[in-house]
C-alpha cells in the first residue's frame, strides 16, 4: 500500500484541470417549439429546467417565417436572456441549447445551437451527445474545402447538410447523419420546419410533448412540465419527427442498431422529476440506493447525501437500513462560473464554497454518506475531511453505482482513464486516501436491478469499458488509452 504522502501527492496529480465537483461534466440539454406565436420565450423557459445539463453556455436561435434570428451567450439562462434579448428572437418557431463541452474548446464561437446561411436558407443546429467519427469526418471535409468556424463536433452535420443533394429538408438531415457515428439527440430548424432526431441506439433522452396547438421538443420532461406542455411520448432510438404547417411526421429512415441508452442519466445527469427511456428518474435512483444498502451495509446512527445528486439515493439507503435520513451537507445554490478567491487562501475553498456541513446534525455521530459516483475522488476526499472537522465520530462512504473506470465518448466529458480514482489505487488505498471508516459501491449487477430494464438496452461503457459504437477514431484523435471492448 502506497504511504500517506504518496496517496497525497498522487491526489495533487488527479486533481489537475478537475471541475469544481470532480464528476464529469454533464451532457448537454436542448428545447425546441413548433407553432407557438412565444416560441423564443417558450423555449427560454424550457431552458431553465434543463439548466443542469450545461452551464458553460446557452443559445436561442428563432424563425420569423422569412430569416433565421439567433443569440448567443456563455453563463447561464437567466443571465444570458433578458426582455430586450427575447424580443430580437420573434416567430413561432424556435430551438435553445445549453452546453458543456465535451467536444470543443469553451468559448462563444462553440455555443449552440449553430446558426448559418448556406445556399438553400437558414439552419439551426443544437446537439446533445458526441459523434465518436467527427475527427475523420472534419478532415474529409476541410480536403474538400469546407472552413469551419468552430471545434465542435456538431458542426460537422452542418456541413454534410450544406453538401447534400437531397430534395427536401428532412432528406438532407438524414442523408448527414447517415455518415456520423455515435450519440446524437438532435434538434434542427429552417425558416418553416423543426426536425428533431435521436440516434438508433438512444443514447441520450428525448421527449415530445403538445402545448395547446404548438409541438415542443426536449431533452428531459421536466421542461414539458415547467411549460405545462402535455408529455406525448419519447422519440424512439433511429426515429427523426419533423414538425411543419401540416403538424408531425415520423420517419425511421436508419438501419436499426442495438439500443444503448446511457444508464449514467438514471445514475447522475437527468432530474429526479424527469420521466426518460421509459422510466421515472426517481423511482430508479431511490431503488439504487436500496439495493446499495442490501450490498453494503453499515453500522451507523444516520444517511446524509452529498447534495443534490446523491440525496434521492440517500433516501432509498435510509429506508432499505432503517436508518435516518438527514441533511446533513448544505449546498449553495447561487455559485457562479467563477469566484474571486482571497489573496490568504482558504483551504479548500472550492468545495466550502459549494457546501457546508452541519455540525449539530453530525457531530459525535457515525455517518453514512451517499454519493451518485466516485470519479477522481478528489473533492470527497476534501467533503470527508470536512465532516471529520465537524464532528463526525465515523464516516462511511457509499457510491450508488459501481467504479467510473473509462472515459465516455457519447457526450459526458469524464476524465481519461489514467485520471480515473479507480484505475491508480485498490480499494484499501482508496478507503486511507479519502480517509473514510470503509468504503462500498453497488454493483453493475445492483445497478441493473434497479433500472429494471434489460441490460442489453443501455450502455455502460464508463463502468465496464464495452463501448457499443466504435470508438477508434476518437480514441486516436484525443490519443486516449482505452480499456475494454471497442469496435
Amino acid at each position: 500500500m502506497r504511504t500517506e504522502e504518496e496517496l497525497v501527492e498522487l491526489a495533487e496529480r488527479l486533481e489537475q484541470g478537475a471541475p469544481l465537483d470532480g464528476k464529469g461534466k454533464e451532457a448537454c440539454g436542448v428545447v425546441g417549439v413548433y407553432g407557438h406565436v412565444e416560441a423564443a420565450k417558450m423555449v427560454y423557459l424550457g431552458l431553465y429546467a434543463v439548466q443542469h445539463r450545461g452551464q458553460e453556455s446557452c443559445g436561442i436561435t428563432s424563425s420569423s417565417g422569412e430569416n433565421l434570428h439567433a443569440i448567443k451567450r456563455m453563463g447561464l439562462v437567466a443571465d444570458a436572456f433578458g426582455a430586450d434579448e427575447l424580443a430580437k428572437l420573434p416567430g413561432n418557431l424556435a430551438v435553445g441549447h445549453v452546453r458543456y463541452s465535451t467536444a470543443g474548446g469553451t468559448s462563444l464561437r462553440n455555443a449552440q445551437p449553430i446558426t448559418v446561411e448556406y445556399a438553400r436558407g437558414g439552419l439551426a443546429v443544437a446537439h446533445n451527445g458526441n459523434l465518436t467519427n467527427a475527427e475523420i469526418l472534419r478532415s474529409e471535409l476541410e480536403a474538400y474545402g469546407s472552413i469551419f468556424s468552430t471545434t465542435a463536433d456538431s458542426e460537422v452535420m452542418v456541413h454534410l447538410i450544406a453538401r447534400s443533394s437531397g430534395r427536401r429538408f428532412p432528406d438532407t438531415v438524414v442523408d448527414s447523419l447517415k455518415r456520423v457515428q455515435g450519440a446524437y439527440s438532435l434538434l434542427l430548424m429552417n425558416e418553416k420546419q423543426l426536425i428533431g432526431v435521436r440516434d438508433p441506439s438512444g443514447f441520450r433522452p428525448l421527449c415530445i410533448g403538445k402545448l395547446g396547438e404548438a409541438w415542443v421538443l426536449a431533452s428531459e420532461t421536466c421542461a414539458l412540465d415547467l411549460l405545462d406542455a402535455e408529455f406525448i411520448r419519447e422519440v424512439e432510438p433511429g426515429e427523426m419527427v419533423i414538425f411543419d404547417q401540416f403538424g408531425m411526421t415520423s420517419v425511421k429512415p436508419f438501419t436499426p442498431q442495438r439500443k444503448a441508452h446511457c444508464v449514467f442519466e438514471f445514475v447522475y445527469f437527468s432530474r429526479p422529476d424527469s420521466f426518460i427511456f421509459g422510466e421515472q428518474v426517481e423511482k430508479v435512483r431511490r431503488q439504487l440506493g436500496r439495493e446499495l444498502a442490501k450490498e453494503c451495509p453499515a453500522d451507523a446512527d444516520l444517511v446524509i447525501a452529498v447534495p443534490d445528486s446523491g440525496v434521492t439515493a440517500a433516501i432509498g439507503f435510509a429506508e432499505a437500513s432503517g436508518l435516518t435520513f438527514e441533511m446533513g451537507l448544505i449546498r449553495n445554490h447561487y455559485i457562479g462560473r467563477t469566484f474571486i478567491q482571497p489573496s490568504q487562501t482558504i483551504r479548500d475553498f472550492g468545495v466550502k464554497v459549494k457546501l457546508n456541513p452541519v455540525r449539530g446534525i453530525l457531530k459525535g455521530k457515525r455517518v453514512v454518506v451517499v454519493d451518485d459516483s466516485l470519479v477522481r475522488g478528489t473533492t470527497s476526499r476534501k467533503i470527508i475531511k470536512m465532516l471529520r472537522a465537524a464532528g463526525a465520530a465515523e464516516v462511511h462512504f457509499r457510491i450508488s453505482s459501481p467504479p467510473v473506470a473509462n472515459p465516455c465518448f457519447y457526450g459526458m466529458d469524464f476524465p481519461t482513464k489514467a485520471e480515473l480514482i479507480v484505475n491508480n489505487m485498490d480499494h484499501a488505498e482508496m478507503e486511507k486516501f479519502l480517509n473514510v471508516d470503509s468504503l462500498g459501491y453497488l454493483s453493475t449487477a445492483g445497478m441493473m436491478r434497479a433500472v429494471g430494464m434489460p441490460e442489453g438496452d443501455f450502455c455502460k461503457a464508463c463502468f465496464d469499458g464495452d463501448y457499443p459504437v466504435g470508438v477508434r477514431g476518437v480514441v486516436e484523435a484525443s490519443k486516449l488509452a482505452i480499456g475494454g471492448k471497442c469496435d
